[in-house]
């Protein structure tokens, strides 16, 4: 096993205690909880444009609670969904550009520049991480390789805002932008080498 799936499997252990309470109480559905983390994650944006980047990391982290239980919960619960499924994954989209526009507009604001296009470049290959994955799987192919995947680049921000005032969060917002970008580059070279092996093989 490798060590991101070994802290995956640690995390999700970890949130079935509050998980197997919250479908015991019967008052949560695993909607309501993607609902509830989109919507953290939509009132970070007037903290980090305030600059209260402390407080709008502590509701990050909270937004990424709720993602990590929505998910436990569906299981639990056996209400697995596809539009539960698919909604999971455009809240996901939506809060992380949210999060990343506050950021971009923080910068600009502060004539950061350069900066600013680190985040469109966070923003842009973000969203190609979970793009390529879900086109590989529509081809049948697994794609979860690469260290970029949602739950890092949420560590990273959460990291970057506590100590904002350091500008750590700059140099996290430049990690995400490289390690984003290693990933979709790692991605789209594991499906070519998936697909031409495929291919080598129906031709022996």
């Amino acid at each position: 096993m490798s060590l991101k799936d070994s802290y995956t499997t640690g995390v999700r252990q970890a949130v079935v205690p509050l998980a197997g309470r919250l479908v015991n109480g019967g008052h949560v559905t695993p909607n309501t909880l993607t609902v509830g983390g989109l919507v953290l994650n939509v009132a970070t944006v007037p903290l980090i444009l305030s600059g209260h980047f402390i407080v709008a990391a502590v509701v990050l982290l909270a937004a990424g609670v709720c993602d990590m239980l929505d998910g436990a919960v569906a299981r639990l619960s056996e209400q697995v969904t596809p539009f539960g499924a698919f909604l999971d994954s455009t809240s996901d989209r939506l809060s992380e550009g949210v999060v990343y526009l506050a950021i971009g507009v923080w910068f600009a604001r502060q004539g950061h520049f350069w900066d600013l296009a680190a985040v469109f470049i966070a923003l842009m290959m973000s969203f190609l991480v979970s793009y390529t994955r879900a086109r590989a799987e529509a081809l049948g192919l697994e794609c979860k390789v690469g260290l970029a995947s949602r739950p890092e680049r949420v560590v990273l921000l959460i990291v970057g805002l506590l100590l904002a005032r350091y500008h750590v969060l700059t140099v996290m917002v430049w990690a995400i932008a490289a390690l984003t970008t290693y990933t979709v580059v790692q991605r789209i070279l594991h499906v070519h080498r998936r697909l031409a092996g495929s291919r080598r093989g129906a031709a022996v």
